[in-house]
């Protein structure tokens, strides 16, 4: 059995205890329904100014964040893999070797040794369940439901790989189709069908499905239950289901964007009906910000590229910019979480690890550096500040820049997944509250920003030379060169 406890960076290493309190404990643990978005822009929903200008209004995305909290300044890595990582872990990816989207056939994915954020509510004597994208690892011992999850049904990677069996020169590849697979804990999942094109449009219906039943017989059963809910839907290719399309009148991505806040209703009124709404606790969020495709870069139609909308935040994702690493960020539960909160502090993917472990009872690992931070008492409305100032911006496993209160240092920059890198000898500084576009580089005369971001960046790296981080491919079993003292 893997073992849990709470460290912020090595703030631990003296402890005694062979586990670390929680702090601020719920009322009642809640249920806890985290839907995770792919490629979703901070613009996007109506709560954030989207919504009816991005061609469908978003009336359960809006009543989410109206009846909770929402962030404005949430922050994710800024690829796929890297995100995943790092809500799952608590750790910034570069620790897990998941600083990167995996290319190759090679093995990738979570070692055993890490504890995910399943594992934890598992034990805390939750019913874990995960439908949609893990992108987490596609080969035995690396698949969900060996970290943790009760039960999954989804895809093992990207949801490009669905476009695979149409384009030219594939089937002469040699390269193995993705299936969309199901599986219980203590068996290899079982590969349901290909993920192709056909079936694009409908793995978000039944991903919901799913999610609704787990709802009704956990809730009828008496039994806390945590669902991980990672759509595939906002990924190239975009493709609504049958249900949506056309139904906006203003084209696919519109169509969409109905369809997500379509079926978070559906989500949320089987919390009422189960009579659990209550004391369910109901994240909306995503893994980094929208993609950056053109219609000149596809080979498919012109109606499956789409942009997406940072908000007033530059770039998109596979950059070190605040369009990358903004997402939106709503927390609904009714029973503790106070309606109403709007919040510009900072917080990040990897703070929902401790904080989920605080509310839920559960206990994360002391024999390893954890980056997250408990904000427990923050969601809760019983502290003002997150007692985050900022974090690292990592573009794979480089540091790009650091994000500190209201500035940004940037040392690299890159104009887009495809674009240029460009390298400075001297940081860039922005001031992100009168440039949110990154453009107005005021590093003179404020280089006392510098003096005031860069600790973190010292202390970070310190912790990486006392605890490398694991190699990248690295294979089961795994043991840490340098784990922290029990």
């Amino acid at each position: 059995m893997k073992r849990h406890a709470h460290i912020v960076f090595l703030a631990l290493m003296a402890c005694g205890y062979p586990w670390a309190s929680t702090s601020a404990q719920s009322p009642q643990r809640p249920n806890i329904i985290l839907v995770f978005l792919d490629n979703f822009g901070w613009g996007e929903p109506g709560f954030n100014g989207g919504g009816i200008i991005r061609g469908a209004a978003t009336p359960n995305m809006d009543r989410l964040a109206s009846e909770g909290l929402c962030l404005k300044n949430f922050n994710v890595e800024v690829q796929c893999t890297p995100s995943r990582s790092a809500i799952m872990t608590g750790r910034y990816a570069i620790r897990s070797g998941n600083g990167t989207v995996p290319l190759g056939e090679g093995v990738y994915g979570l070692v055993q040794w890490e504890v995910t954020m399943a594992e934890m509510l598992s034990e805390a004597g939750y019913a874990t369940a995960m439908y949609g994208k893990w992108h987490l690892g596609r080969t035995p011992g690396r698949f969900p439901t060996d970290q943790g999850f009760d039960e999954w049904f989804g895809v093992p990677n990207s949801t490009d790989e669905s476009t695979y069996s149409s384009l030219p020169g594939f089937a002469e590849s040699g390269l193995s189709e993705t299936f969309v697979m199901d599986g219980k804990k203590g068996s290899v999942p079982e590969k349901v069908r290909p993920y192709r094109l056909d079936y694009r449009p409908l793995i978000d219906r039944e991903l919901t499905n799913r999610a609704l039943s787990f709802i009704e017989k956990n809730a009828e059963a008496e039994t806390p239950f945590f669902i991980y809910l990672p759509y595939t839907a906002t990924h190239f290719p975009t493709r609504p289901h049958p249900d949506f399309a056309g139904k906006s009148g203003k084209g696919e991505w519109a169509d969409l964007l109905m369809q997500i806040d379509s079926y978070l209703g559906e989500l949320m009124a089987a919390l009422k009906k189960a009579g659990v709404d209550e004391n369910t606790l109901v994240i909306f969020t995503a893994d980094n910000g929208p993609e950056a495709l053109s219609p000149g870069e596809t080979s498919l139609t012109v109606e499956t590229a789409m942009h997406g909308s940072a908000g007033p935040w530059r770039a998109s994702l596979f950059t070190g910019y605040e369009g990358a690493l903004r997402v939106p960020f709503a927390a609904r539960w009714p029973a503790a979480i106070k309606a109403g909160g709007v919040s510009d502090e900072i917080v990040h993917a990897m703070d929902l690890y401790p904080t989920l472990a605080a509310l839920a009872g559960g206990k994360v690992p002391q024999d390893r550096v954890i980056d997250g931070i408990d904000m427990s008492e923050f969601f809760l409305g019983k502290k003002e500040n997150s007692g985050r100032d900022g974090f690292i911006v990592y573009m794979g496993k480089d540091v790009f820049g650091v994000k500190w209160r209201n500035w940004k240092l940037h040392f690299k920059e890159q104009t887009g997944w495809n674009g240029v890198l460009q390298v400075y000898t001297m940081p860039r500084c922005y001031n992100l509250l009168t440039d949110p576009q990154e453009v107005d580089n005021v590093f003179f005369p404020h280089t006392w920003v510098a003096k005031a971001a860069l600790p973190q960046l010292e202390e970070h790296v310190a912790s990486l030379k006392a605890h490398p981080p694991i190699p990248t491919g690295q294979k089961d079993p795994y043991v840490p060169p340098a784990a922290l003292e029990e």
